[in-house]
């Protein structure tokens, strides 16, 4: 999510990859999350952050404790950024329950990128 609503508000200021420590699929509660957002992430895949060791970034942003904890040094001058956020992946219940929580973490993140671009 993080990535789809930095590239839909960022625009063309920046480019925007994501990538995790552990990566397997783009919940699909993330989807449905973002998409009534308006934001389609559905052509976005789950990346292992090793396949960005090599590229000198100007931002690392985290935002979730286990990717702080296990994100490694990048090259160059990268900032790193760190939010906590709470994995909506972990809340357990019905649908309405699990969807909610991928929208109160869509709409946190939004929030933040937005201060943060400002």
């Amino acid at each position: 999510m993080a990535e789809g609503l930095l590239r839909h508000l960022a625009g063309e200021r920046m480019e925007v990859f994501s990538a995790g420590s552990k990566p397997s699929v783009v919940n699909p509660y993330a989807i449905r999350a973002m998409q009534a957002r308006g934001i389609d992430i559905r052509g976005q895949r789950s990346k292992h952050l090793n396949e960005y060791l090599s590229e000198p970034f100007d931002y690392v942003i985290t935002v979730c404790d286990n990717a702080a904890e296990t994100c490694p040094v990048f090259p160059g001058k990268a900032e790193r950024i760190h939010w906590s956020f709470p994995d909506p992946a972990a809340v357990e219940g019905d649908d309405a329950k699990i969807l909610a929580s991928f929208i109160r973490v869509r709409d946190d993140l939004e929030a933040a990128f937005k201060r943060w671009l400002d």
